[in-house]
């Protein structure tokens, strides 16, 4: 009897006794790659490297997940393009630098992506498409993650033993031991080695591990009970009292609603398990599997109603909308549960769940793959949402968030700002050439509300009126700037002609320069940058500063700057 080319096994047939070695050895090289791939300059990291780092960690990560004695080409393949598409995403965040908004989003939506498509594999559904046993995937997906655990939990008691046994030598005069831990590449080797080690035994036992799987159910459907209980207290009080007792409760009840959702989704599963013949038979569990099934639902949309809100608020900004494409997958699977008993009166609803649950996550990975490519800019959605509720009056001048243009929206905010500086409007073009002076960006939900109060601190000591306005236009758009009585010294123009100005600030010298040759309006502003931070001397040798400190300019084999006759910085000539 021929064999169904298309079949695939639940589990690989019984035990491999290489697997152990082969894929602590493959494992281990890759780890070795990861660390000479990787020796980049943290605060330049230079795009090639990034992608050849993704592509030798995840690839040979994915082929010792699938890898099986009689099925090696497939997982290769699929190794391949797992390791070409983290490679061709790493390679594009490392090159965002700062011109994008949420390149740290378009990783995670990759890891996310591939995470659901290797047990997908596993299961055959490149041969099977959505005729994909559920039963194989929901297997792969558990003993994946039981796998992926132990062999995590295995690496890090390797390494406390290891360095145990460091010491141990240590105290007999042996530091060998000890000096290889310290170095790189070794702690790359052997955690590849110990974690491919692990793996591969853990993968030997997946029928043993298929029982522990039923165990750790088992256990979660308990915990089942007492949520579900809590669920439906919770949804009656908000239908009793409104949502506003929850957003009067907690700020960001939109990543709470969601968790529960994710809880739900998780313990209705122990319950409905692989099949009609392992859920269980427990009528308290399987009532309790149902209320949560239906409480995904709510939960999602008061999420969605939470999130709504915040945008008719504040508008739209990249977190919110990868926040929104959170909600539409908690809502698809809420909508997938709720209507699962509805139809056909209860009956089967679990197996409905089960088919669900199939296709919700090939299309949530499908969805997480397209989000990763470069096919949409979040920051030019949300710039332009931005700036049609600024024209539209919807969002007065004064509470727009003119920073987040220019920190949180990548290029697109900064190009847009810079519009906004030739506004008609003339307030609308004063702050936004003063949010263009920014050299730090204020605490998020900042609002500078002590400006007037920053500005009075001043003290110029020089009487140049054009100077002193452009100083005034940095203090302006620097929250962090004279927030203590300051003082502003004329240094004189620099090769390039600009005027130097030291800002000096309980104690500290920050130098400044600015280029008077531009118009004397707020315009100027826009020249500013700090040059350097100086600390004047060693921080016990720091003068004490007061409003009636006096701050002068003495003669010293050059100039320099003194606060009470001592000297405060280094000398400037």
């Amino acid at each position: 009897m021929s064999q169904d080319p298309t079949a695939v096994p639940t589990a690989p047939d019984g035990e491999w006794s290489l697997r152990p070695w082969l894929l602590a050895g493959l494992l281990g090289v890759a780890g070795l790659l990861v660390h000479f791939a990787s020796d980049w300059d943290y605060d330049d990291v230079q795009p090639w490297r990034a992608a050849l780092t993704a592509l030798v960690f995840f690839g040979p990560l994915a082929f010792a997940f699938s890898l099986d004695r009689d099925r090696w080409k497939e997982p290769l393949v699929f190794a391949t393009l797992v390791g070409a598409v983290m490679a061709g995403i790493a390679w594009r965040v490392a090159r965002a630098e700062d011109h994008y908004a949420d390149e740290g989003y378009w990783f995670a939506a990759a890891i996310v992506s591939i995470t659901l498509a290797l047990p997908l594999f596993q299961a055959g559904f490149h041969k099977l498409r959505l005729r994909t046993s559920y039963e194989a995937t929901h297997f792969h997906v558990w003993t994946d993650a039981i796998c992926a655990a132990g062999a995590l939990a295995f690496t890090g008691l390797s390494w406390l033993l290891a360095y145990l046994l460091s010491e141990l030598f240590r105290a007999i005069g042996i530091d060998f031991l000890h000096e290889l831990l310290e170095w790189e590449w070794f702690g790359w080797l052997f955690s590849g080695v110990t974690f491919g080690a692990a793996l591969g035994v853990l993968r030997n036992q997946l029928k043993i591990i298929g029982t522990l799987q039923s165990v750790v159910m088992l256990v979660f459907s308990l915990i089942a009970v007492p949520f579900a209980v809590a669920l439906v207290i919770f949804i009656l009080a908000v239908l009793v009292s409104g949502l506003e007792v929850l957003w009067s409760a907690t700020r960001s009840p939109t990543p709470l609603l969601l968790s529960c959702a994710a809880a739900s989704f998780v313990l209705v599963n122990s319950v409905v398990r692989n099949g009609d013949e392992e859920a269980s038979g427990n009528r308290v569990l399987r009532w309790a599997a149902l209320v949560l099934a239906l409480g995904i639902l709510p939960l999602s949309i008061m999420a969605a109603v939470s999130t709504g809100t915040r945008i008719g608020e504040y508008g739209l900004s990249p977190e919110r909308i990868w926040g929104l494409v959170a909600i539409i997958v908690a809502v698809a699977y809420g909508v997938a549960y709720f209507v699962a008993p509805i139809r056909g009166r209860m009956a089967h609803w679990m197996e409905r769940v089960r088919r669900a649950n199939l296709h919700l996550a090939v299309g949530t990975c499908v969805l997480a793959l397209l989000l990763a490519l470069p096919l949409l800019d979040f920051g030019a959605i949300s710039t332009r949402d931005q700036l049609a509720r600024l024209q539209s009056g919807k969002v007065p001048v004064d509470e727009f968030d003119f920073t987040a243009l220019r920190w949180d929206f990548g290029d697109a905010g900064r190009e847009a700002l810079a519009r906004l500086t030739k506004s008609d409007d003339p307030e609308i073009a004063k702050i936004a050439r003063e949010t263009q002076t920014q050299e730090l960006r204020p605490y998020r939900g900042y609002r500078d509300t002590s400006r007037e109060e920053r500005l009075a601190n001043i003290r110029f000591e020089f009487e140049d009126e054009t100077l002193r306005e452009h100083v005034r236009g940095s203090v302006r758009g620097n929250g962090w700037q004279c927030d203590k009585p300051c003082v502003a010294l004329d240094l004189g123009a620099d090769e390039d002609g600009r005027r130097k100005v030291a800002m000096v600030e309980s104690g500290i010298v920050r130098n400044l320069s600015f280029d008077l040759g531009e118009a004397v309006d707020d315009s100027a502003v826009g020249s500013a940058a700090m040059e350097a931070i100086l600390a004047a001397e060693a921080v016990e040798t720091t003068p004490v500063q007061t409003a009636e400190s006096q701050v002068e300019i003495r003669e010293w084999t050059g100039r320099r700057i003194y606060i009470d006759g001592k000297p405060a910085g280094d000398p400037f000539e």
